[in-house]
């Protein structure tokens, strides 16, 4: 006489809704919060760092959801760049300061623009998650239900 399998029920861990930051900040899809938008992880691979998957790999959800919908991340990652210049200043301000006898405000903009040119890799793909996260929604359903591949307009 067979024994019955015994069904393991999901772990918690499984069932848990990733955080929304982390998920943006690893490019993760915005429906399920778990598979790669990018093909290739490292964002300074600069071939192919911006080559997207044309579905997510663990739920299927279109990334470009209709042509030319990432033109919008423009903003975003000028914003972006807006934001962490306004930081590095107000940080520059606090800790060193700035004075029109001497050249540290020259000094806090070369560092900040090699800042800017080191991050800016990074922050296209960030921009890119950000403006998808902005149409797509976490769908907590996302491994039974398919996602809606219907075209806008």
């Amino acid at each position: 006489m067979a024994t019955p399998e015994k069904k393991v029920p999901p772990s918690p861990e499984a069932d848990r809704k990733p955080g929304y930051l982390w998920s943006l900040m690893h490019q993760k899809c915005a429906r399920c919060r778990q598979g790669n938008m990018f093909q290739h992880s490292n964002a300074y691979n600069l071939k192919q760092f911006m080559k997207m998957n044309d579905n997510c790999p663990a739920c299927d959800q279109r990334m470009e959801i209709e042509v030319g919908f990432y033109y919008g991340t423009s903003y975003v990652s000028y914003a972006l760049t807006v934001a962490l210049s306004v930081s590095t200043f107000v940080a520059w301000w606090v800790l060193i300061g700035f004075s029109v006898h001497d050249n540290r405000f020259f000094w806090w903009l070369g560092i900040n623009i090699a800042a800017l040119l080191l991050l800016q890799p990074y922050l296209m793909r960030l921009s890119r998650a950000i403006w998808l996260s902005f149409f797509v929604r976490y769908d907590p359903a996302w491994r039974t239900e398919k996602p809606d591949h219907t075209p806008r307009g």
